[in-house]
């Protein structure tokens, strides 16, 4: 790319997409289905060689996804739990790892159980408050995993701030887990992360139709780990799934913009409703890290959360715009329950100290014309009164 190409939309349209890289210069990147590539000689490929190491399309989506996050290599998987396979692996037995209490559900387990199972140690904490971080740290603790903001409860970590802290351990590795915000909205490795990660499958992607995960970075150390897990762990994409990520990332900035604009506009809706007992947005002043989100952030997705006073079910079943349904980041509105939906393996009393009641709504506020999905909402909140 020519130092030119600077802006963020430019670079997703760019990066990695050269047609004079192809022999027919396509100018949308062909799409390679095939597993195994001809060798110039026994051992001695011209660039690929199998599938499950490398891929034509999917280097171009890593090209593209290393440039939009300003990062130096970029790895794709087949979920963003594979993701976090990948990423746990780089730990040892005897690793110790520090994560946020408000961690995504199956995030939670997950790293729960690899934990006790890899004989790693785990300590949750809340991470709004950087100093209990840092008290969390021990002299085997080889990671920090941050989830800001956290799901469903949209609280906020200070990356920059961590990171500063850590400057005297630069054995412990810092992970962002960026799904809500996107590269747009947020750049972890610019704040002092060693590595981003997303499920490709929400906003990235955008279209509800890919299910995917990626890790970027710009260490050379934990690219090659990363590289060689991906590679003998198997948990690759496909190729066609690179390629719609691809197509998607194309739109990213248009996207996040309008996932913004409808989120606020529902968030203030809501904000107003008497029967909405309170809203979580990391953009209204009422926010308790609003001043963080002013700072680390350049805006806010569509992901809002808030407190019903009325009936949950009733209220859920009455929505005819959005969907009933787990995820988030498509351009479809959902709407889900956590306490029974995405955050159900999360033991009962972790749910009640952290506040993730059966009153607490998760909205994906997609797309859609905006006077719609608030004409949606208030007839479902007047119909579970």
């Amino acid at each position: 790319m020519t130092s030119t190409k600077k802006g963020f939309a430019t670079i997703a349209i760019h990066a990695g997409q050269d047609p004079d890289q192809w022999n027919h210069r396509s100018v949308v990147p062909p799409l390679v289905m095939s597993a195994t590539f001809k060798q110039n000689s026994p051992a001695l490929p011209k660039r690929f060689s199998y599938g499950r190491i490398g891929n034509p399309t999917r280097n171009v989506l890593e090209t593209c996804l290393a440039a939009l996050e300003k990062g130096k290599h970029a790895f794709c998987f087949s979920s963003g739990l594979g993701t976090l396979t990948a990423i746990i692996g780089l730990l040892e037995v005897g690793d110790h790892l520090v994560v946020g209490d408000d961690l995504y559900g199956g995030t939670n387990s997950y790293i729960q159980k690899c934990s006790s199972k890899q004989g790693m140690k785990c300590t949750f904490v809340d991470m709004t408050d950087v100093q209990n971080v840092i008290d969390a740290i021990q002299p085997n603790t080889k990671m920090i995993w941050l989830e800001t903001p956290t799901n469903p409860l949209m609280k906020l970590t200070d990356i920059k701030a961590v990171a500063e802290r850590l400057k005297s351990r630069p054995d412990i590795i810092i992970v962002v887990d960026n799904t809500f915000l996107t590269c747009y909205f947020q750049k972890p490795l610019d704040l002092g992360a060693d590595i981003t990660m997303y499920s490709l499958t929400k906003y990235m992607n955008g279209h509800t139709d890919v299910i995917m995960g990626a890790a970027i970075t710009r260490r050379d150390d934990l690219a090659e780990k990363l590289q060689f897990h991906q590679t003998v762990m198997g948990i690759i994409p496909s190729p066609f799934d690179c390629a719609l990520v691809n197509r998607s990332l194309k739109t990213l900035e248009l996207r996040m913009q309008k996932h913004m604009k409808n989120g606020l506009a529902v968030a203030m809706f809501l904000d107003s409703h008497p029967n909405v007992e309170k809203v979580i947005h990391p953009l209204l002043s009422s926010h308790p890290q609003h001043q963080l989100a002013l700072t680390q952030q350049t805006g806010h997705s569509g992901m809002v959360s808030f407190y019903l006073k009325g009936d949950s079910k009733r209220f859920l079943l009455a929505l005819k715009i959005f969907v009933l349904a787990v995820s988030l980041g498509g351009y479809e509105s959902l709407a889900e329950l956590p306490s029974v939906m995405t955050h159900l393996s999360v033991p009962e009393d972790v749910k009640v100290k952290l506040g993730v009641t059966d009153k607490l709504i998760r909205l994906s506020v997609g797309l859609e014309t905006e006077d719609d999905l608030i004409a949606d909402l208030k007839q479902a909140l007047d119909a579970c009164r």
